[in-house]
């Protein structure tokens, strides 16, 4: 008998890690060959892939997907963590308002110094460990594409914005940028994956439910590793952000 596979997209909770989130389904299902497909931090929710069995093969195709992200930059100060969970590093005046002219610069294949709060492994370790530890970290620009920059609402200090954008892109990474940029300060206060290709979060599975219903309910959220699942929904190129952010609250 064949053993399960598949690709699965879970609503991953605020405060948890997508290690909990593997964990969880590994109890429910009972499959020891699970994992995810891209690090959410406990802070951000949204689409987390869930990888089963032989499709933990697929997790370097899905890399290479589109992301979207529905994500709030509060302008103001800059945190040690580039989001809310970190000390104040710096404060600066808050813009007296954002428009899209101030965004043009971040859209397209552009150049990005990761956050040191990052997954990126240095010398063998994250370097999120060795921030937490103390160390400063120089780390090396790299080469991202933002395809799709839009502002969804602005009310100061608050700056709420959709983003499409490639596999390497970091949104705490973007917040910082632009208060920079704009001659003030930021960082991210909430974030929300919205899709990783296909994987939307408006059918993505409640990590709790999918606790509760066990193997049959794993099984059922199982979609097939194939190129159908790199396609991102048109909507998120077309519709306007501010309809696709009706009623995120981070």
């Amino acid at each position: 008998m064949s053993s399960p596979s598949g690709v699965l997209a879970a609503d991953k909770p605020l405060g948890w890690t997508s290690h909990d989130v593997v964990a969880v389904i590994r109890g429910a299902s009972g499959i020891r060959r699970v994992g995810h497909g891209g690090t959410l931090d406990p802070l951000a929710t949204g689409v987390l892939p869930i990888l089963v069995g032989p499709a933990t093969k697929f997790v370097d195709r899905l890399h290479g997907a589109s992301k979207v992200y529905a994500a709030l930059v509060r302008f103001g100060s800059e945190t040690t963590t580039e989001d809310r969970e970190g000390a104040v590093a710096r404060e600066a005046p808050v813009p007296a308002g954002v428009g899209d002219e101030d965004l043009r610069a971040f859209r397209g294949t552009i150049q990005q110094v990761p956050s040191g709060y990052s997954a990126i492994k240095v010398d063998g370790r994250r370097a999120y460990d060795r921030a937490r530890g103390g160390e400063t970290l120089a780390l090396e620009a790299r080469t991202i594409t933002i395809e799709r920059l839009a502002i969804a609402g602005w009310s100061a200090p608050d700056l709420r914005l959709l983003i499409v954008c490639s596999t390497g892109t970091y949104i705490r990474a973007l917040a910082r940028d632009l208060g920079r940029a704009l001659g003030s300060a930021a960082h991210l206060a909430g974030l929300r994956r919205l899709a990783v290709g296909a994987l939307d979060a408006e059918g993505a599975a409640e990590v709790e439910a999918l606790r509760r219903g066990g193997p049959a309910a794993v099984l059922s959220a199982l979609r097939e590793p194939d190129d159908r699942l790199l396609v991102l929904p048109e909507r998120y190129r077309s519709d306007a952000a501010a309809a696709l952010l009706a009623g995120w609250a981070p």
